[in-house]
């Protein structure tokens, strides 16, 4: 018992970070996950857009009502396997007529989805606080996931011609999402997973919090105090620390819930521990949100994120108290 005390009280600050002008990480691993709550796909480079990494949640799966399908009440879309085709996310590549994303789940035969046609408009699309009209994928695609799902549902694809899903205004000015939760980026540590791993009973691996960033060669929970970082001349702005939902506890290769890792990080990981002189909501964290400030330059130039580049950090929160809630 005394072992695990002194592990947990050795986690709740992260700190670590080299000073400016040395990394102090390295990019590990680089996933987008083209359908919200679907299996991410991991890359060597990813292109960013206005909205974060290209194709990152650019499509939902919904209920009859234009509703949003996430792994919180489905947790089938686990096993949902996406596929892109090659040079998909190379700097400057567009899509023709013979693009196609390829969507497998076990139990189904591989479903096409065309990625430079656009069907009908479905009217009532909604995700969180957000709704608006997205282009319908058509019936094929319908009939595909409501017979994985058991149930009527519908493939939508975010309609960046008309609309705009902004981030809150009062964590980033100006950036916008397409079907992500709230922000365009989320970093994670490979220090930070070990350190899960380490009070847990059976390890986990990192596609359980699901980031677009993983880094290495930092302490454990260092990326929660980054402010301002540098990856290949973008920099990147930590706006809010991840509060976890229930995607963590769901096994991601059999999309079975469970308690952990919650019910483990609660011990060391909650805001009760992290942030005391704040008004408590038995929320855990992992991993921060991110936005990138070159996605606000009208540029058509492509930045991209690349496995291996350094990570700088820029400017550093002085305590996890500090961090926007």
């Amino acid at each position: 018992m005394e072992k695990a005390t002194s592990f947990f009280s050795s986690l709740l600050f992260g700190g670590g970070a080299s000073s400016q002008g040395e990394p102090a990480a390295v990019v590990s691993s680089i996933f987008v996950y083209p359908i919200k709550s679907c299996r991410g796909i991991s890359l060597s480079q990813a292109p960013v857009s206005s909205t974060g990494f290209r194709w990152d949640r650019q499509w939902l799966v919904v209920n009859s009502k234009g509703r949003a399908y996430t792994q919180r009440v489905e947790p089938k879309l686990a096993l949902v396997e996406i596929e892109m085709p090659n040079g998909a996310f190379d700097e400057g590549w567009e899509p023709t007529v013979d693009s196609y994303m390829v969507i497998k789940a076990p139990g189904m035969d591989p479903l096409t989805v065309p990625l430079a046609s656009e069907h009908a408009v479905a009217d009532e699309v909604s995700v969180w606080e957000w709704s608006g009209p997205a282009h319908d994928e058509g019936v094929k695609a319908a009939d595909w996931f409501s017979s994985f799902l058991g149930k009527p549902s519908r493939l939508v694809r975010f309609r960046t011609s008309s609309e705009i899903r902004p981030v809150d205004v009062k964590y980033a000015q100006g950036h916008k999402v397409m079907f992500a939760d709230g922000y365009p980026f989320l970093v994670a540590s490979q220090g930070s997973l070990n350190a899960v791993n380490e009070a847990l009973h059976e390890p986990i691996n990192i596609n359980r919090f699901r980031p677009n960033i993983l880094v290495d060669g930092c302490n454990p929970f260092s990326e929660d105090l980054w402010k301002e970082i540098k990856i290949n001349n973008l920099t990147f702005h930590g706006v809010k620390l991840c509060a976890r939902c229930k995607v963590p506890t769901i096994n991601q290769e059999n999309g079975i819930a469970g308690t952990e890792p919650t019910e483990t990080m609660m011990k060391f990981r909650s805001d009760h521990v992290l942030r005391p002189t704040r008004k408590q909501k038995g929320l855990v964290y992992f991993g921060q949100n991110l936005v990138c400030q070159e996605s606000l330059l009208k540029t058509t130039k492509e930045n991209l994120v690349k496995v291996g580049d350094p990570v700088f950090v820029l400017k550093e929160y002085a305590s996890c108290d500090d961090v926007p809630a």
